[in-house]
């Protein structure tokens, strides 16, 4: 297993029909540590994406069939894994395309080994910081959540008001964990859906929307505490 400054062990997927280019690339993220799985169009790049679930694609815009684009558009229509779009399209317009259709970064060819390299790593530390917080705040927190007359008890997985017990759904039960451990915060959509939900759902769904209006009317008189953020998503606000 390769070791060095991609430590630790992450998984890159590289799609990229100029072989020598790829070859390159390639070299240098396996030199530093990562491990590379190379496809040169966009329907095995959606295959081994499936099949490999990489921490990071590598992701180039012309590409035979599919091109990247339309590969960037039916991964985000599954999943949140990092993308890094290659590309000789130095129009603010196509970077702004790129950027607007979910890429986390985007490199212009010709580009430096160093450069590719530091965009790697950025990515991936974001990646990781974003994985803490989410096990934070899927998992830590106080066995017992409370609010005024409501009591969440995690751990045994009960919920009650005015001491009686409300039927919350699996996901219901976990939104509302997650809002009563960050009273104020607010929580965008796609968050929510990660931190609850996590790999069972399908981006641009009603998911959220929908279990927020069923938590709040099994909460009654206490739903109104669980506020819209206009263009962002939804928070918990303690009301007296």
């Amino acid at each position: 297993m390769p070791t060095g400054e991609g430590q630790p062990f992450h998984t890159i997927l590289l799609v990229e029909d100029a072989t020598d280019l790829a070859r390159v690339i390639a070299r240098e993220l396996q030199g530093a540590g990562y491990v590379v799985m190379h496809v040169t169009d966009g329907e095995s790049a959606l295959k081994q994406h499936a099949a490999l679930q990489p921490d990071l694609v590598i992701l180039d815009w012309m590409l035979p069939g599919l091109d990247g684009l339309e590969v960037l558009r039916r991964l985000r229509g599954r999943a949140t894994t990092p993308v890094l779009m290659l590309t000789a399209r130095d129009e603010e317009a196509d970077r702004v395309l790129g950027l607007e259709l979910g890429a986390d970064d985007y490199l212009t060819k010709p580009f430096s080994m160093r450069e590719l390299l530091a965009r790697v790593r950025a990515l991936l530390r974001r990646m990781e910081h974003l994985r803490r917080l989410m096990a934070e705040d899927r998992y830590d927190g106080p066995p017992l959540l409370r609010c005024g007359a409501l009591n969440v008890y995690a751990e045994a997985r009960l919920a009650t008001l005015a001491g009686g017990s409300l039927d919350l759904s699996r996901t219901e039960f976990d939104l509302l964990c997650l809002f009563l451990r960050h009273p104020g915060r607010a929580f965008s959509r796609d968050y929510i859906l990660d931190v609850v939900w996590g790999e069972e759902y399908v981006t641009g769904d009603r998911s959220v929307d929908n279990a927020v209006l069923r938590l709040r009317k099994k909460l009654g008189s206490m739903g109104d505490n669980v506020e819209t953020v206009w263009g962002v998503g939804y928070r918990w606000r303690d009301r007296p």
